[in-house]
């Protein structure tokens, strides 16, 4: 991985890539804990979807939802932190599901300018067609509606928004992007939700963060390795 840019200052409009997938509950409960989480702060997000099951393929690891006792602490987990932060948060009929048509539409909707980042009301719209209702995230028909609302500018299943979730995912990965959600600012990585403190903290200029401790683990050695 390439070394931090230089950090910005803590009064800087502060500039934060938030790389998602709809289909990642945890995705959805950050993106409605964000403003909150980072409340009096001046920054600016660019939400960029990304195509979660190229990310695990690519590193060869199985999805939460993919290993059965694993996913069932995953709903019950993800239902009892909406609960305690008051956020309405229904499974969805069916889960995992195909989540491409949902990220076409996002970028779909971008701006012209910027492509890759549809706008927080897009994600809104979209995080919550999959994460209130308790429906199919995928149906046809759902999705058909959805389209209608947002209005989207482009084709959604036109080659130029395919290549773009594709770059998306692929420059992600190659940023050592693994999961969902990951905010990237000044050049670093933050993941997952309960990483929103540890976002704060950087954002505001914590002094641990200028000494050993974020780069000494890539010194730290592999004992053993699974064959």
């Amino acid at each position: 991985m390439n070394p931090p840019a230089l950090r910005s200052s803590p009064g800087d409009l502060r500039q934060i890539t938030c790389h998602v997938d709809f289909i990642s509950p945890f995705a959805y409960l950050a993106f409605e804990l964000l403003p909150q989480s980072l409340a009096g702060m001046s920054y600016l997000v660019r939400y960029k979807p990304v195509l979660f099951g190229a990310m695990l393929k690519h590193h060869g690891q199985l999805g939460p939802a993919e290993i059965s006792s694993k996913r069932d602490w995953t709903y019950r987990q993800v239902l009892w932190l909406a609960h305690s932060h008051g956020i309405d948060l229904q499974m969805p009929a069916s889960h995992p599901f195909n989540p491409l048509a949902l990220l076409r539409l996002a970028l779909a909707c971008s701006p012209d300018a910027e492509p890759a980042s549809p706008n927080r009301h897009v994600c809104e719209a979209i995080f919550r067609h999959v994460w209130q209702g308790g429906l199919e995230a995928a149906d046809p028909t759902r999705l058909e509606a959805l389209s209608g609302v947002l209005a989207p500018r482009r084709d959604v299943n036109g080659d130029a928004v395919k290549a773009q979730l594709k770059r998306n995912t692929d420059e992600a990965i190659a940023l050592g992007v693994f999961g969902v959600p990951t905010f990237e600012v000044d050049g670093r990585l933050f993941w997952g939700l309960d990483a929103l403190p540890m976002l704060r903290a950087y954002l505001q200029g914590d002094a641990w963060f200028d000494g050993p401790g974020w780069d000494a683990v890539q010194g730290i050695r592999v004992g053993i390795r699974r064959q």
